[in-house]
């Protein structure tokens, strides 16, 4: 685990914040030199702290305008390999986040439709024909707040 001070979480918070921003910006912004915003970021990326960046792309305006969490039990895990469920699933373009969990459901998805017909046919022929789909409980998004998480 690293070791973060005070100006390491700062440089995170902003990061979190909008990811594009320069180690000169952001050496300004906290009174560090670019060459020093510049070597934290790196150690913070050897670290594995930061693991890349981002590109959020807003799916209402390009048209697709539901978001809906699916969670996926498989039908039968013997008979069904956890991969050949992974890489079928992940195949599917509206599919944007496939997660292994624990609980109720062996899998969370986040899939997202132009409608909610839209989302039924994404779910009728492609989600419920895949190998091993069983029942599935889905939650239409109504909104969205993005929190920084835990920096401390």
């Amino acid at each position: 685990m690293i070791e973060l001070d005070e100006i390491d979480r700062k440089i995170l918070r902003a990061l979190t914040q909008d990811a594009t921003q320069s180690a000169g910006a952001l050496g300004r912004r906290f009174g560090l030199s670019q060459p020093a915003t510049w070597r934290r970021i790196r150690r913070l990326e050897h670290a594995g702290v930061l693991r890349g960046r981002r590109l959020c792309l807003n799916a209402e305006a390009l048209g697709f305008g539901v978001t809906v969490f699916l969670g996926v039990k498989l039908a039968r895990k013997g008979q069904v390999s956890l991969e050949d469920f992974e890489r079928a699933v992940s195949a599917i373009p509206e599919v944007q986040t496939v997660e292994h969990v624990l609980g109720l459901y062996d899998y969370r998805l986040r899939v997202v439709a132009r409608d909610l017909s839209d989302f039924e046919r994404v779910l009728r022929r492609r989600i419920m024909t895949l190998p091993g789909a069983g029942d599935v409980e889905a939650n239409v998004l109504l909104t969205e707040e993005r929190l920084a998480g835990p920096i401390g």
